[in-house]
């Protein structure tokens, strides 16, 4: 029985791509696990913040606590730590804008569809230590925080 040395190659070579591909995923799966981990720990810290801030009337974020903690974060994170927003708004496209946009040369058939949505709190924000805004709003693109907005005027 002659010995293809090419196929027997071949098949060497897949064997150790096949085992190099497991490792290296293996290692993606590990690393993801790490940073799962920190971040659950991370949002149950906040938590624990937001629940001791609910507890007391005078308490509560200062501004830049509030930037900090919530800018750029998931729709579920800000849900987790602050519960649900007294008030919820969709953005939809004014009309005419198909119009205008096309005059401008953006090319609505090839952009991807943007789900934009806006959450509103009430007396969440200190913007000194004896007032609070009226009113917080969250802007969130894609579910995710893009824009923070305090209110004492609405």
């Amino acid at each position: 029985m002659p010995l293809n040395l090419r196929k027997f190659s071949i098949h060497i070579t897949m064997v150790t791509l096949t085992a190099l591909a497991l490792s290296v995923s293996a290692t993606q799966v590990s690393a993801a696990e790490n940073e799962v981990t920190k971040a659950t720990s991370k949002t149950k810290a906040n938590t624990a913040k937001v629940k001791e801030n609910k507890g007391s009337k005078s308490a509560g974020y200062t501004e830049d606590q509030f930037l900090n903690a919530f800018s750029g974060k998931m729709k579920s994170v800000v849900v987790a730590q602050l519960g649900d927003p007294s008030k919820k708004e969709l953005s939809v496209k004014p009309a005419g804008a198909s119009g205008y946009l096309g005059r401008v040369g953006a090319d609505e058939k090839n952009s991807k569809k943007v789900n934009v949505e806006m959450w509103y709190y009430k007396d969440l924000v200190n913007y000194d230590p004896k007032n609070k805004y009226k009113e917080t709003e969250i802007t969130f693109v894609n579910d995710r925080v893009m824009n923070i907005a305090f209110f004492n005027n609405r």
